[in-house]
């Protein structure tokens, strides 16, 4: 089963997206922010992340120079899934190696599960 992390500080967000993939098959685990989505992620060994930019404790841009930092973290596709525009992005991301970044709210969660599937070469 493919293992997806989404690390978001969002609630609603989060379990919107954990039903959406879980209903498509995926083995889901939910972060509330950077620092405890860098823990679970960790443990829990995921395909790929969906990562938010905005949270508490640690932003994801921060979570994920953690991530790109260990040996665990160095290869798994990271998606950003955030309310910031591209233009008012962190510019470290650029030298982070992230697979692709989606504006929340110019995509479905269908479309979501659509992008990350593209990503894993599902389809």
């Amino acid at each position: 089963m493919t293992k997806i992390a989404i690390i978001e500080d969002d609630s609603v967000i989060n379990q919107m997206y954990r039903m959406k993939f879980e209903a498509d098959g995926f083995d889901v685990q939910v972060a509330d922010n950077g620092k405890s989505g860098i823990e679970m992620a960790k443990t829990f060994k995921p395909d790929i992340i969906l990562l938010d930019l905005q949270m508490p404790e640690m932003t994801g841009d921060e979570a994920l120079v953690h991530i790109r930092g260990s040996d665990w973290g160095k290869q798994i596709p990271v998606i950003i899934l955030t309310n910031l525009g591209a233009e008012e992005s962190p510019k470290i991301l650029k030298q982070l190696d992230i697979h692709s970044y989606i504006v929340k709210a110019e995509l479905t969660p269908s479309q979501v599960v659509g992008r990350v599937k593209e990503a894993l070469h599902l389809n």
